[in-house]
């Protein structure tokens, strides 16, 4: 009886062990279903922002450069797309461009700024890059009745509508009407691609334009500087020190600011800044 009593406490014991087994198998499980999604929104994400911000390369700078004192019509038959190469570029030419400036009323401001900060594709910019497409729009009218985009033209302008109606229509049939406080043509100077819909006016309108070379440079000028620094930071941290110079851009290609309060006084700080001195304590 003695055996048979241990016989049946080992096969618990064993019992036991398969469920938790089981159980641990089934949390590792979970685990890796929310981290696979994880890591799918993060690529949407990363592709998001790489569809909008991408560091340029030194040709496409300088090609940029050049573009910016002739007119966005010169330009339209030569559809070229942003590379999405990083590299290490001298930005110093870049930065010292001038680009236009247009007063506005603080109205007019804030509405282009939320009007881009409500678009789908523009809404991920960063603030610096918001105000700097917000100066550089300038005013255009347009009577009852006009055709702003026509389907099928290649476009150079994105438009933020201040006053007025306008209807979408593909392939003449209607999508939707839009009124103030909204952006359209905007894939235009993201993916240099011809224009998707027709946009005609309902009534006069008042809007604000900003041509794809303009936007170009703001972009690349804002991404070439951020990749400087923070291949400046990664190369400062020890542990990086011994990887080759792509996969360091690559590392400075997803790496990301993100502002949060520091006190009850209201104070910020940037993440990064914080999230470097820990990571300098960890590895030092």
């Amino acid at each position: 009886m003695g055996t048979l009593r241990d016989l049946q406490y080992a096969l618990q014991e064993k019992i036991e062990e398969l469920r938790q087994r089981d159980a641990l198998i089934d949390e590792l499980e979970l685990e890796l279903d929310q981290k696979d999604e994880l890591i799918q929104r993060l690529q949407n994400e990363l592709d998001k922002y790489r569809s909008v911000i991408r560091p340029a390369t030194a040709q496409q700078v300088q090609a940029q450069q050049q573009s910016l004192v002739l007119q966005p019509d010169q330009h339209r038959s030569k559809r070229q797309a942003i590379s999405a190469e990083p590299t290490a570029c001298d930005i110093s030419d870049l930065c010292h461009v001038t680009l236009p400036f247009y007063p506005k009323s603080p109205e007019s401001k804030e509405l282009i700024k939320e009007a881009i900060l409500d678009n789908d594709f523009m809404k991920n910019l960063e603030l610096s890059q918001i105000q700097e497409i917000v100066d550089c729009m300038y005013p255009v009218d347009y009577g009852k009745d006009s055709c702003i985009i026509k389907e099928g033209d290649v476009g150079s302008l994105v438009f933020v509508m201040e006053e007025g109606k306008v209807e979408v229509t593909k392939e003449g049939m209607k999508l939707c009407t839009m009124g103030p406080g909204k952006v359209f043509g905007e894939l235009a100077i993201l993916y240099n691609c011809t224009r998707t819909a027709t946009v005609q006016t309902l009534t006069h309108v008042k809007l604000w334009a900003i041509d794809r070379q303009c936007f170009q440079t703001i972009m690349m000028r804002t991404g070439l500087i951020k990749h400087a620094e923070y291949m400046d930071f990664l190369k400062s941290v020890p542990t990086f020190q011994s990887l080759p110079e792509e996969t360091l851009s690559k590392l400075a290609d997803v790496m990301e600011e993100v502002s949060f309060s520091l006190n009850t006084s209201g104070s910020s700080s940037r993440e990064t800044g914080l999230e470097r001195e820990r990571y300098r304590g960890k590895v030092t």
